[in-house]
């Protein structure tokens, strides 16, 4: 019997060896577990032995996966309520609608007037046309879609609505170009800061960034070329069925891109930075 052990045990013996580099060396209780099969002892414990010790590893690794995912959803927080400030200082300043809500803007008009339905609102709209681009994304590369996409569908509106109540009172219909332009400037850095660190987060992208990502990843095109090519697709599509565009619309399309071009390496470098810290 002890013969058949050991036959057994070697011809089992690279693979053991695999298991052993993949769970670490530094293990004394897996080292004894190899010993006891070139020793031949009684395989079913050293079975059992292998099971509980690849499952408290597995513990651990979930462990350290989900503390990770948590981070990546609050860094994925943090960015997308900088960038939504960012939309807000946009709105506030009255110049136009970003490109993705020109064709918003556009849609709704379209079914608007179409069909008739007096419950359809611009809101309704932004989430449907959200939700198709996450229909196509799961035909594409499910991979793009996650946790993060949800989240930045339902909880822009509401960061929104708080900034907008928060800064709306110090702006006036009065308020000149001379107030107006920097603010929207500003808007369109801050929007595109805070959309690198929700990419970079990597628990998800809004959906209507997505589009942009996705391409130029598949295409090995710069982001901020594609960025620009996308925003100015959705403001062509959004005026052919009615939106409006207006100046502020034309600086959204090409600053944000090219802003997010550069802020992407410093976006990855801070959410590297504090993965690492709190993930030690």
């Amino acid at each position: 019997m002890e013969n058949e052990h050991c036959r057994i045990a070697d011809r089992h013996e690279n693979q053991i060896e695999i298991i052993k580099r993949l769970l670490g060396n530094t293990n004394k209780r897996f080292c004894m577990l190899l010993q006891s099969f070139f020793v031949g002892l009684n395989l079913r414990d050293c079975y059992n032995e292998l099971r509980r010790n690849i499952k408290e590893r597995c513990l651990v690794m979930l462990k350290r996966s989900m503390k990770e995912t948590i981070v990546r959803v609050v860094i994925l927080l943090v960015g997308l309520t900088i960038a939504h400030l960012g939309v807000t200082l946009f709105l506030l300043a009255d110049l136009g609608a970003d490109p993705f809500n020109v064709l918003v803007q556009g849609v709704f008009r379209m079914l608007a007037k179409v069909t008739g339905w007096g419950l359809l609102t611009h809101g309704y709209t932004h989430i449907s046309i959200c939700f198709l681009i996450i229909l196509a994304l799961l035909i594409v590369d499910r991979s793009y879609v996650k946790i993060g996409t949800i989240l930045c569908m339902v909880c822009g509106g509401p960061i929104i609505d708080f900034f907008t109540y928060l800064l709306g009172p110090l702006f006036t219909e009065e308020s000149g170009l001379w107030v107006k332009l920097p603010v929207l400037a500003a808007g369109c850095v801050i929007l595109a800061f805070g959309m690198t660190i929700v990419i970079k987060s990597d628990a998800g992208t809004g959906p209507n960034d997505l589009v942009a990502l996705v391409i130029s990843d598949k295409a090995h095109a710069k982001f901020s070329i594609v960025r620009v090519i996308v925003d100015a697709s959705f403001v062509a599509a959004g005026f052919c069925l009615g939106g409006v565009f207006g100046i502020g619309t034309i600086i959204c399309a090409g600053l944000v891109g090219p802003t997010a071009g550069i802020c992407l390496p410093v976006s990855e470098k801070i959410v590297d930075k504090v993965l690492g810290g709190v993930l030690k």
